[in-house]
């Protein structure tokens, strides 16, 4: 069995979205002054691999405890997107046999942006067509190599059409290093009461 980390490292000089640069690592102790080491962890909620709750976009939506985590476990597509250089649409996913219950991950040209660079505005994001496609194709949750899946739409659509459509999303994955394939996904929200996203640890499995 092969485990393959699709996490983004958190770091305090991480990409943030649109440069919000609010990461903070402080050590509280340190082993010369205090023979042990702790810290803290200052950051938003949508920081590096993270999960959104249809509370983030929907006024009547489940927070991030409130979430089935298998909508976050279990068999997972990542579909080959490297060539689209703007966003994703129905015509580049129609064309995957992506099947009800799955779990889809988008390995963009996005992955290939280091972890601690500028944001980059024009990263490749899944428009309102690719949502309503993969929305009709009833999969349980989707994923994406940035920290956003849609970009500068005024209505949020593709957040609330995916999630009207009960599907969970996954932003700020990883993906240059991981193979076009089937896997097995285990991606676990931290259990924080009452929000509309959390951090996240995601793996493959591969057997």
């Amino acid at each position: 069995m092969k485990i393959i980390d699709i996490s983004w490292p958190i770091t305090s000089d991480i990409t943030t979205y649109k440069n919000k640069s609010d990461v903070q690592i402080i050590q509280t102790h340190s082993w010369e002054t205090s023979v042990k080491r702790e810290s803290q962890l200052i950051c938003g909620m949508h920081t590096g691999t993270h999960i959104d709750a249809p509370a983030h976009f929907l006024k009547s939506g489940l927070t991030v405890d409130q979430l089935d985590l298998n909508s976050v476990i279990g068999p997972a597509q990542v579909l080959e997107l490297s060539l689209v250089t703007n966003k994703i649409t129905k015509q580049d996913l129609v064309n995957f046999n992506i099947t009800a219950g799955a779990i889809i991950l988008l390995k963009t040209s996005n992955s290939n942006l280091a972890a601690n660079s500028l944001f980059e505005p024009n990263f490749v994001y899944l428009d309102s067509s690719g949502a309503e496609y993969l929305a009709s194709k009833k999969i349980k949750a989707v994923g994406i190599d940035y920290l956003g899946i849609e970009r500068n739409q005024p209505e949020h659509n593709t957040h609330k059409i995916l999630f009207s459509a009960e599907i969970i999303i996954i932003e700020g994955l990883r993906l240059a290093h991981v193979a076009a394939e089937n896997y097995e996904l285990i991606c676990l929200p931290l259990n924080i009461v009452g929000q509309e996203a959390a951090l996240a640890r995601a793996i493959l499995i591969k057997k």
